[in-house]
């Protein structure tokens, strides 16, 4: 699983750079609108609006993409919000990696005690399942 690298990015320059509809969005990422327009309320991103229609910048798609790495591995949307807020941060990378490292090691000692927890119910699931054939192994040696 790669890491998401320290993205530097810049606020929406009026008329510079690429744009993009919800729709485009939603196709490129496989999301809903509706996911979007979530992202969106969650202050992840912030499109331009003309009339009723989200102008979506570059940074916004960035900022989408950055999320959806971040909920990939498990990190909540406060989390997320909060990683990539700091790269938007100066130019000091320093304090966005050493958050992005707290935040991974909660994550891995979580992954860690879930694998833990499925290793002792794989055992036990085998230990019943060895049983319950000695019982019909049992079982048939007696019919015959």
């Amino acid at each position: 699983m790669s890491v998401p690298a320290v993205a530097q990015v810049s606020p929406p320059q009026p008329g510079a750079g690429p744009t993009y509809t919800i729709s485009e969005l939603a196709r490129e990422f496989d999301l809903t609108t509706r996911a979007i327009r979530f992202y969106e309320d969650c202050e992840l991103l912030s499109p331009q609006r003309k009339g009723r229609t989200r102008i979506y910048s570059a940074r916004d798609r960035t900022r989408l993409k950055l999320t959806l790495r971040g909920k990939r591995l498990g990190l909540t949307l406060a989390e997320v919000k909060e990683l990539v807020d700091m790269y938007e941060s100066p130019r000091d990378t320093q304090p966005q990696l050493k958050k992005f490292l707290i935040v991974l090691a909660a994550h891995r000692e979580q992954l860690e005690q879930q694998l833990a927890d499925l290793h002792a119910t794989l055992d036990e699931v085998r230990a019943h399942e060895k049983e319950a054939r000695r019982l019909l192994a049992a079982g048939e040696r007696r019919k015959a």
